[in-house]
């Protein structure tokens, strides 16, 4: 008879080990129900956190063979395809501290999520005795974001996360300022967009993990998009991520390629290429990867190029 064989990282606030579990393989079956299996059947010891097993309270946020999954929306049998193999790695979420076994802390990231104020301030039209107007197209712009249950996935696949877990923000937190800064009844969007502007919004590397894994299938890349955007119309203009975003804007509206000499002046300042970039740029001239001395030209149909910039300022209007 076939088996699984999961293999799951086990944590008792000390000691750190890999325990493997056997049992018979059966169709049709998500990870909870295995988990749930192990736990009830096999090692009352083994601890992880579920609920609602409907995809809706986010506890059940697991890593399986270096990706991270919902356990109770995730069936078994497309782990297995992926991977093409029954033997199956469980982790806890990473970027997150571990209590136990398979359940993490999350104390830490609802501190930093506080700092976008993730709650409704009312305009002046608006209060709890008054009530709240809004129309089905408003509601429809905030409907997606709101769909967040707060699994932890996307923080879990966050590549940013990985190098920097001081003041960058956790995508489901950059979602949250979305939401309330794009409501119609909230009187105050700079209040939810000022934090994320302070806390390195242009450090995303846009590897799109965070929406590819995303069980909800929330739009994550195009929120900070938006942040972005909003901040640079709130004048944060003179930030390495604006001026990098300035650069690539002019460079293509002018010729229709980037000018990649000039780029890390224009987002650095002279003073710090000079100290960062230079020798960089020095070993790939030297490599014949870059040319000092050639100057992009305009490329054939630059005009189509600027009337696709016309359009695009017409539309955001």
């Amino acid at each position: 008879m076939e088996k699984f064989i999961f293999r799951i990282h086990r944590y008792d606030g000390t000691t750190k080990w890999v325990q493997e579990y056997q049992f018979p393989y059966e169709e049709n079956k998500t990870v909870l129900w295995a988990l749930t299996k192990i736990k009830d059947e096999i090692d009352p010891t083994l601890n992880f956190t579920s609920a609602c097993r409907h995809a809706i309270c986010g506890s059940c946020g697991v890593r399986i063979n270096g990706t991270s999954y919902l356990g109770c929306k995730t069936p078994l049998d497309e782990i297995i395809e992926t991977f093409d193999s029954k033997m199956l790695t469980f982790e806890p979420l990473k970027n997150y501290d571990v209590i136990r076994d398979l359940v993490i802390d999350w104390k830490p990231k609802m501190k930093k999520l506080k700092l976008v104020k993730p709650w409704l301030i009312p305009t002046e039209e608006g209060s709890v005795e008054k009530g709240f107007k809004q129309t089905e197209q408003e509601f429809s712009k905030i409907a997606s974001p709101t769909d967040c249950i707060l699994c932890g996935v996307c923080t879990s696949e966050c590549g940013q996360l990985n190098v920097n877990d001081g003041v960058y923000l956790d995508p489901f937190i950059l979602n949250k300022a979305y939401r309330f800064a794009l409501d119609s009844r909230d009187g105050s969007s700079n209040e939810h967009i000022q934090p994320v502007l302070d806390n390195e919004l242009w450090k995303c590397i846009h590897c799109m993990q965070c929406v590819t894994n995303c069980p909800k299938g929330i739009p994550l890349t195009d929120q900070i998009a938006y942040l972005r955007k909003t901040t640079m119309k709130m004048g944060a203009k003179d930030n390495q991520g604006a001026r990098h975003a300035y650069a690539f804007y002019d460079d293509v509206k002018k010729v229709g390629r980037l000018n990649e000499m000039m780029l890390p002046i224009k987002t650095d300042g002279m003073v710090k290429t000079i100290g960062k970039r230079v020798p960089m740029a020095a070993r790939m001239v030297y490599k014949g990867k870059i040319n000092p001395l050639h100057m992009p030209k305009k490329v054939n149909g630059i005009e189509g190029i600027r009337k696709i910039y016309k359009y695009a300022q017409e539309v955001s209007k």
